[in-house]
């Protein structure tokens, strides 16, 4: 597979909408059609925390999201999962941190989206010399999906990576909701991650479209 271009990159990462089965007590396939209807530009299939699907469940799941991102033509992202993204043949991988080394998983993937969540400026070069498509930066605001998620750094990250002129596309990821998008796509982000923002949500189609309108309307002011 040939990368993907940083333009291409850019546009994916505008509404980036994050999910697993246990983010949801609805039909998660329901609301990831939903989500992308209403202007979700790119998935990423994130399976883990405290009632999360394993093995076959896990498989058989992550195969039908894909085959859903297919149909809309997002790119389907795996969460972690090195050897699940090449089975099923996603479009990329997301590590943390503390997940795989992401040079290793760069030589594993070839050359699909590799993303990598960064809380400080060393990680984010560290990110850039193994091979990352992309980083994402947070948490932004407070979050209380994520239990395990650093100290709230709001947009000090974002803002010294286009300072120093750090040639890699932005997501923002924590605490996001529409309403405090606009500052994040104004300090420099290309777009912005959520789970619960559209995952509970009582309609996530119209929580996605606003997204994507303020992110549009985030980028038409720069």
């Amino acid at each position: 597979m040939a990368r993907v271009t940083q333009e291409e990159i850019k546009d994916y990462l505008s509404v980036y909408f994050i999910m697993g089965s246990n983010n949801t007590e609805a039909d998660p396939l329901e609301i990831i059609e939903k989500a992308i209807k209403g202007g979700t530009s790119l998935f990423q299939f994130r399976e883990k925390g405290t009632g999360a699907l394993a093995g076959e469940d896990k498989l058989e799941l992550a195969a039908r999201v894909k085959k859903l991102c297919n149909q809309y033509s997002i790119p389907f992202i795996i969460n972690d999962d090195v050897d699940l993204a090449l089975q099923l043949e996603a479009d990329g991988v997301h590590i943390g941190q503390e997940d795989a080394n992401a040079l290793s998983v760069r030589k594993k993937i070839g050359g699909k989206i590799m993303g990598v969540s960064t809380h400080n400026i060393n990680e984010v070069k560290q990110a850039i010399d193994d091979g990352a498509d992309y980083v994402g930066v947070g948490p932004i605001y407070p979050t209380e999906t994520k239990k395990d998620t650093r100290a709230v750094m709001g947009l000090d990250l974002i803002k010294q990576i286009r300072t120093l002129k750090l040639d890699i596309p932005v997501v923002g990821i924590g605490g996001i909701t529409s309403e405090n998008t606009p500052p994040i796509i104004q300090a420099g982000a290309d777009g912005v991650s959520m789970i619960s923002a559209i995952s509970k949500a009582k309609d996530p189609e119209q929580a996605a479209r606003q997204f994507r309108l303020k992110v549009d309307e985030g980028k038409l002011s720069l």
